[in-house]
């Protein structure tokens, strides 16, 4: 290996005014402007179809944009194609080569990049060492698991020591238990060598579980950005607050707002909470699942519509003049039975209002 530093190299990223059309008239990404810092995990989230790949595509070089323009570190890419960009990326299928030793499928790009045989060798090694797979030198792909396979796709794009390393999907093809795992160990490895990141998924839990700041996206812009718990606790709109996690959406009435806070009424029942410039009026709060208080003395009269048992929690359905909500309760060892009349409050810390 050379003295470099994985990582050392790390640079941001700065979308200024970036548009993509295909076509005449296919608006993938609709002008926007995006800061990623260096040395930071930044993922792109949001529904099928709303730009995050084709943005993450734009970085990689592998995508050109219509207009704007596209700078990592102080550098101009916009117009350079991919091979010029100095950044590396992990795909969603791991595109590994089934005919190639594991090292030499983590050799194959420093080959290709004109490094010597030694010092290629030197590199790989290093690679798998740092992803964990030492000692799996000489496997074949096919003898690996799916979380090692994307390992080793991990370590085959660190070894060129990219200014930025991106992600596309890495979890997708992987099992739930395996998708955990593997999700924390690129994080690890992103914030113990220092790489700037950018991350593509539409898995809400996975991007609140590796991200140092979320972008949200909806129809080719960026609906909100922030870290996740300023994106879980304040979303900025209905489609934010629904999309990071689940949330109730529910009607109320502002009763008073003054000072920064507001009280707020559903059915006789009153909860302060901060107002975000809201007025007194009609408004809308959205409620996590796990900030409901079941079975609370004064609240809102519900009725249990479905009560369901998953181990380590009840969930329930409930039903009023309010609609329908989903809950969340730790207490699995005296559940409510489906069609108990209750009461339903807010935790302190409970529901955010949203802005018009």
């Amino acid at each position: 290996m050379t003295d470099t530093k994985i990582g050392s190299k790390a640079a941001p990223v700065r979308f200024e005014n970036v548009s993509k059309v295909f076509g005449k008239d296919v608006v993938a990404v609709d002008n926007i402007n995006l800061h990623v810092d260096a040395g930071k995990l930044v993922t792109l989230l949001g529904p099928s179809g709303c730009g995050k790949t084709t943005t993450l595509r734009m970085i990689a070089g592998l995508e050109m944009a219509s207009s704007g323009k596209i700078l990592i570190g102080d550098r101009d890419v916009t117009k350079l194609p991919a091979t010029d960009r100095d950044v590396s990326m992990v795909f969603q299928s791991y595109a590994l080569f089934p005919h190639m030793s594991v090292l030499e499928n983590v050799k194959y790009g420093l080959t290709f990049s004109g490094f010597a045989k030694d010092e290629a060798r030197s590199r790989a090694l290093h690679g798998l060492e740092l992803v964990g797979l030492q000692g799996f030198d000489n496997r074949l792909p096919s003898e690996l698991s799916g979380g090692q396979q994307q390992r080793v796709a991990v370590a085959r794009a660190l070894v060129l020591e990219p200014q930025v390393l991106l992600f596309d999907e890495p979890l997708s093809n992987l099992d739930a238990k395996l998708r955990r795992q593997v999700r924390e160990d690129i994080r690890a490895i992103q914030q113990d060598l220092g790489l700037t990141v950018v991350y593509v998924t539409h898995d809400q839990e996975e991007a609140l579980a590796v991200s140092d700041e979320i972008v949200v996206m909806r129809n080719a812009a960026i609906a909100q950005k922030g870290t996740p718990r300023q994106l879980y606790d304040a979303p900025n709109d209905r489609f934010v607050a629904d999309f990071i996690g689940e949330a109730n959406l529910l009607s109320c009435q502002i009763v008073d707002s003054d000072g920064g806070e507001a009280t707020i009424e559903i059915e006789g029942y009153r909860h302060t909470l901060p107002s975000r410039g809201l007025s007194e009026g009609t408004a809308t709060i959205a409620v996590r699942p796990s900030r409901l208080v079941i079975g609370s003395d004064q609240g809102i009269p519900a009725t249990v519509a479905k009560a369901t048992y998953v181990g380590v929690r009840m969930e329930y359905t409930l039903t009023g003049a309010f609609g329908q909500v989903f809950a969340v309760h730790d207490d699995v060892d005296a559940p409510l039975e489906p069609g108990a009349q209750i009461r339903m409050g807010f935790a302190d810390k409970g529901p955010v209002l949203l802005p018009d």
